[in-house]
């Protein structure tokens, strides 16, 4: 199963061991994420670095072994969905979102943001959405 992957779940997943970061390590699923994200975290470094308690360095190898499991995809392969999209959800930071699992094809987006409640395209995963489909 493909699924993309939204910032709040790698961050959730950056600030302690738990559920979140399990599910992302499952074999079963494949994680892929809009290219921004990387920045999009790297925004927040070291606020994230203080709310999770870690050093800088130990952030940056979690961080790393997190985007191992998540393949980026450019702008490039989602841009032609992005416009159309825009009447579907009232926060545009979660346009691409949707774009990008329209353009792979993917199951839908695992978030626990209630914006994307608002669009019908995608289906929406939480944490418990998962672990009732790939167990704990």
């Amino acid at each position: 199963m493909k699924i993309v992957i939204d910032s709040n779940r790698v961050i959730a997943s950056l600030l302690k061991e738990g559920t979140t970061r399990e599910i992302l390590y499952s074999r079963d699923i494949e994680f892929i994420a809009p290219e921004f994200v990387k920045e999009e975290i790297g925004k927040h470094k070291d606020d994230l670095i203080k709310k999770a308690g870690i050093s800088i360095e130990n952030f940056d190898i979690l961080l790393s072994l997190l985007f191992e499991r998540i393949t980026l995809i450019s702008q490039n392969e989602y841009a032609k969905h992005l416009n159309k999209l825009k009447i579907d959800i009232a926060d545009t930071k979660d346009i691409p979102y949707l774009a990008c699992c329209l353009a792979t094809k993917s199951e839908g987006i695992w978030s626990h943001d209630p914006h994307f409640l608002e669009q019908k395209k995608v289906r929406i995963f939480t944490n418990k959405d998962l672990l009732d489909l790939y167990g704990s």
